[in-house]
Order: structure tokens, then sequence, then C-alpha cells
């Protein structure tokens, strides 16, 4: 795999987003509010699609976004100090520019996509410095969520690692399995990327994942709000939110994001679905 060629600006935070289908906003902002333990903002945008989930006592690091075309999925934002730059740094490294709200200004932002298609944003940073909190459910359980997985072809796969690891300076490496890298940011910002490397040759997509202590208790919990499964890995359950969007509970630890806490039932080491993450 060729060596990363590293941008110059700081990620100072970072936004994980749920993409639904805009009809489908409402039961996606119950579930999500629910399981991650926050409340959601007025919406705001053009539409009404965008609201913000926040968290008691810190820095919202959850957005969702009504999409009018397809299914939705899960995009980044990376939240810098000079938008331009980031942009600058990123069509470098390969991506190219879907849409520029004004970068040369302070408060500008900007829509691309990665060398193998993934759309994700660059915005200016707030001020955001405080992790939101892992989140206790049912009995004790905890589960946060940390990860976006970037699900790419076989033939895009390493040049989306390079591309990630390049765009956001953060420590690189192999995943637990040969199909995933990580790419882990400080223990500061609250999302990091999962690139997995996909059985297929098929568009570039992107879901959330979650780290669980008990995988299994969490699938229970989410179950009861709407949720879905839909199959399993060596580490991960698959599952389908109320609004039909897939995500995965993974088996690491809330707290550090590492391996392992409690895994799936012993046996489950199969390959997971086609777009579905294993954890780091």
């Amino acid at each position: 795999m060729p060596e990363p060629i590293h941008g110059t600006e700081p990620i100072r935070w970072t936004h994980a987003f749920v993409d639904r289908p805009a009809k489908d906003l409402g039961p996606a902002l119950d579930f999500w509010t629910s399981v991650t333990g926050t409340v959601p903002s007025a919406p705001r945008g053009g539409q009404d699609e965008f609201v913000t989930l926040l968290p008691d006592g810190a820095d919202a690091c959850l957005k969702a976004q009504g999409v009018e075309e397809g299914a939705g999925g899960a995009h980044l934002d990376l939240a810098v100090a000079d938008v331009a730059a980031l942009v600058a740094s990123a069509l470098r490294l390969g991506a190219r520019t879907v849409a520029d709200h004004g970068t040369a200004d302070a408060d500008g932002w900007a829509v691309l996509r990665s060398p193998g298609g993934l759309p994700f944003c660059a915005v200016p940073w707030q001020g955001e410095a405080v992790r939101p909190p892992v989140v206790e459910g049912p009995g004790g359980v905890t589960s946060r969520l940390d990860q976006v997985c970037v699900d790419v072809a076989p033939s895009r796969y390493e040049a989306e690692v390079a591309f990630w690891s390049g765009l956001t300076g953060w420590d690189a490496h192999p995943g637990s399995l040969p199909e995933f890298h990580v790419i882990g940011p400080p223990a500061t910002l609250p999302v990091r990327v999962l690139v997995q490397r996909l059985g297929t040759e098929r568009p570039t997509s992107a879901h959330l994942d979650l780290a669980c202590s008990d995988v299994e208790a969490v699938r229970a919990h989410h179950e009861s709000l709407g949720a879905t499964p839909v199959g399993r890995g060596t580490r991960w359950t698959v599952m389908r939110d109320p609004a039909g969007g897939v995500y995965c509970l993974t088996g690491r630890d809330p707290h550090t994001g590492g391996l392992p806490v409690r895994t799936t039932a012993p046996g489950q080491d199969g390959p997971g679905t086609p777009g579905t993450p294993g954890a780091s």
C-alpha cells in the first residue's frame, strides 16, 4: 500500500451523520436519540432537513439529515479552523468538490467526495471539545456511537485507506481482520474511521458503528426500540433501524474503542454480509 500523504490542517472535531429518507426522519430521530442518550435540536435548513442530536453536558458529535433521494446511509463532517486549507488537502489527495458554500469566508463549508466516491463535508470548527459520555442502558450495559465504517470495493480499498489516513493525519493501522483498516483520532475526538474492503465491486457507502460492552444485551435493547437484526459477523451484529438504515453493534470497549470486551456468541466467526463492519 502506498504511503499516505498527510494533510496539513488538523481535525478539531468530528460529526457523524445519520442520513435517512426525509419521510422517515421522524422515526430515525426517535430511535437514535433513544440509543445515544440525546435530544433533538430544532430542525434547520431550507427543508428542515438537518437536526443535531444534543447530549447533556457535552458537545454534539451526531447529526441527522433527511435526504430526498436514495436510501441514505452515513457520512462524516470534519471540523477545522481553516476549511479552505482542508479542502485543498483533500483535493491534493484525490477528492473532488461537490459544492463550495463560501469556503473563502470564515463560516464557509464544502461538500466533497473521497477518491472512492463517499460524500463528506469540511466545516468550520465551533469550539467543540467535550466528548459525549458512554451511554448506559438497561441492566448497566454500555454503548457509544464512535465509528463511521466506509464500505469500499476491492479495487478502491488501498486508495481509500491512503486518502483518509492522509487527510486526517490520524494513527492508521490494520484491523483485527485483513479486510479492515482503522484510522483512529486522538482520544479527545469522538468519531473514528474504519475502512472495510468488501468482497464485491459496488459503489462506496458508509454506515455507523456502536462500541458495546455486551453486544447481545444492546441488541435486545435496540430491538425493543424498533430495530431488527440483519446478520452476524465475527465480533458484530448487523442491525436495521426503524427508518430502514443499516448500522452495526460491535464488541469493543465503549470507553476506549479497543478489543475485546464481549463478543457475539462463540462460533459466529464467519464474514459479515457485504457492507457490514468488523471491530478493529
